[in-house]
């Protein structure tokens, strides 16, 4: 083989392995995205190259990510602690779950309030959540050329090993403590406390 050959067959073998690597990279963070609330990873996908400049920071850009991190994060935990139900209207309501139930007090006669009360559960889902945010959040392209450029080399590493790993981690939590919640910023599905088809029964 010639030495061109040789050099084209090692760089297109260089270029499968990049892909393959880069393929596990993203199939491992959207995992992980499946876990935080929808609306809260579209906000800060959207916004964090807005206010990091691309990565390009002054001192007024590393106080705005960092007041997006915090915000972002405080939402992954505050939705943990949520829950949604279908009233007797058909309408979905959103509620703060409490050591009694839902807070405010549910608009449906018909619903049961202890499903909705708080559970240990609660506080490890949003400890979880908070965690893979913060692996997607501070690992984020614009998020390490803003607070630490130097570190831009062993991003790839970390990002093709942590979210494999935290995900493994996560996905077994949520086997010992299932989320049976439909809270804000998650997709509702169904409900089996729908107030609505009881009172159409009967």
């Amino acid at each position: 083989m010639s030495e061109k050959g040789l050099t084209a067959s090692t760089s297109k073998t260089s270029t499968q392995k990049t892909t393959s690597m880069s393929g596990k990279t993203f199939s491992g963070i959207g995992n992980l995205i499946k876990l935080l609330p929808t609306g809260t990873v579209f906000l800060f996908q959207f916004l964090i190259p807005v206010v990091t400049n691309s990565g390009h920071c002054t001192a007024l850009n590393k106080y705005l990510t960092g007041a997006l991190l915090v915000v972002c994060g405080f939402n992954c935990v505050f939705a943990s602690f949520t829950d949604s139900y279908t009233g007797s209207d058909g309408q979905r309501h959103y509620g703060v779950v409490t050591a009694k139930g839902l807070w405010p007090s549910p608009a449906s006669e018909s619903l049961d309030l202890s499903v909705y009360k708080l559970r240990f559960g609660d506080f490890v889902h949003a400890f979880v959540s908070l965690v893979v945010f913060a692996v997607l959040g501070l690992l984020d392209t614009n998020t390490v050329r803003c607070f630490y450029p130097g570190f831009e080399s062993g991003e790839k590493i970390l990002m093709q090993v942590l979210p494999p790993v935290i995900g493994a981690v996560s996905s077994a939590v949520f086997v010992l403590f299932p989320n049976n919640r439909h809270g804000i910023g998650y997709p509702a599905s169904s409900d089996s406390n729908d107030t609505s088809q009881t009172k159409s029964q009967t």
